[in-house]
């Protein structure tokens, strides 16, 4: 799994794929908005429900999400 700084990459590129502010993505997720902005500071990184979650969205984009899937969740 990645670090703590790539993840929050992936949630920013995630979030600016999906044309969503941290606010919307928080809503989307079941977090709260600070929760989103620490993760892409890299502050702290997502629960490993909330990696499960981020992954579900990432697939429900196909091709558009096939490069973050890839990068941050292939094996």
């Amino acid at each position: 799994m990645a670090e703590s700084k790539d993840l929050g990459r992936l949630v920013k590129s995630l979030r600016e794929l999906l044309g969503l502010s941290q606010e919307k993505l928080a809503a989307k997720l079941g977090v709260t908005f600070s929760s989103v902005n620490r993760w892409e500071n890299g502050h702290t990184k997502p629960s490993p429900l909330a990696m499960k979650q981020i992954e579900a969205i990432v697939l429900e984009l196909g091709a558009k999400g096939k490069e973050l899937h890839d990068e941050y969740f292939a094996d």
